[in-house]
């Protein structure tokens, strides 16, 4: 079992708060059965987030700094022929304009259903398919751009760019000019898309641009059986509700933790990796050496200052 739990950590002050009154007795158990191994050092203004580049070791992945590619692994897996073209996801999202910056609102929240995102879709291909680019729909919120000048192109994941100021994140790359202009097309064509009119009268947020990321050529991937990806904690983080966040941690002990830990006692091998806004670490399973048995008893991690070091 490879148990890999993205959002673990984060560097606010109402995160650390949180952390430091989380209680947290299952994850104190398996850590006192595994040792640290694997760490990916990073910080909190690297393009790809730490669980990403945690994912990718897992699935043989490679690539730069933003340069992961996630749209054609993403398109492979929504049935996707990506051949020998270097892809980019395009993710339709909303801008929230503020007084002082611009900034992302998690995709999800738009709830976009799949008739409304294959129209916005159809609605802004021209302008993409007239500069050369491959257009093909994926999901309510994926869609995929393949064109040559993606190979190389590093971008932010959306993870990074939701609740910030999006100018922050924006591509330098000289080959992102175009999409940059795109981008600005797209805002003035969706500005009067009838969608947007309905979608507002009911409530909904509107669909006002999109963010580009996870480009280059599709790489062979490995497909682990027991890794399992636990996104639960994503939504209170991103979200900024700690209440949720920490109710998503004890969701995670009576869950998959709870088996990482039976596992543990049943002497089957168990990998747990946790990621933060910074860095991630592996855990995996300590010499089983009287003397190392002994220095685990007086050295116990506590869980708090693991994820405070994320």
């Amino acid at each position: 079992m490879h148990l890999l739990i993205p959002h673990a950590s984060a560097l606010s002050d109402a995160c650390r708060h949180t952390l430091k009154d989380l209680q947290l007795p299952v994850l104190t158990q398996v850590l006192a059965q595994l040792s640290p191994a694997w760490r990916s050092e990073g910080d909190e203004y690297s393009l790809s987030p730490p669980h990403e580049r945690a994912l990718a070791r897992a699935l043989g992945l490679s690539g730069p700094d933003g340069g992961l590619p996630w749209a054609a692994w993403l398109a492979q897996r929504d049935g996707i022929a990506t051949g020998d073209l270097a892809w980019g996801l395009l993710t339709p999202v909303h801008w929230h304009v503020g007084t002082d910056q611009v900034s992302m609102l998690p995709p999800e929240a738009l709830q976009l259903q799949e008739d409304e995102s294959r129209e916005l879709m159809e609605a802004v291909r021209e302008l993409f398919e007239s500069e050369g680019y491959v257009m093909v729909w994926g999901a309510p919120t994926r869609w995929y751009l393949a064109h040559e000048s993606l190979a190389e192109l590093p971008t932010a994941s959306p993870d990074r760019v939701v609740g910030r100021n999006v100018e922050a994140w924006m591509p330098e790359h000289a080959a992102a000019r175009r999409i940059r202009r795109l981008q600005n097309e797209v805002q003035m064509l969706l500005y009067t898309h009838p969608l947007t009119d309905r979608r507002v009268e009911r409530g909904a947020l509107p669909v006002n641009t999109f963010w580009l990321s996870g480009c280059g050529p599709a790489q062979p991937a490995l497909a682990p059986p027991a890794l399992v990806v636990d996104e639960r904690l994503r939504a209170g983080l991103m979200g900024d509700d700690w209440a949720a966040w920490a109710e998503a941690w004890a969701e995670l002990e009576r869950g998959p933790l709870t088996l990482a830990l039976a596992a543990l006692r049943r002497g089957a091998p168990v990998r747990v990796t946790l990621c933060g806004e910074r860095s991630a670490q592996d855990f995996e399973p300590a010499p089983s050496g009287w003397w190392a048995r002994l220095k685990r008893h007086w050295h116990r991690p506590q869980p708090a200052d693991v994820l405070l070091n994320l």
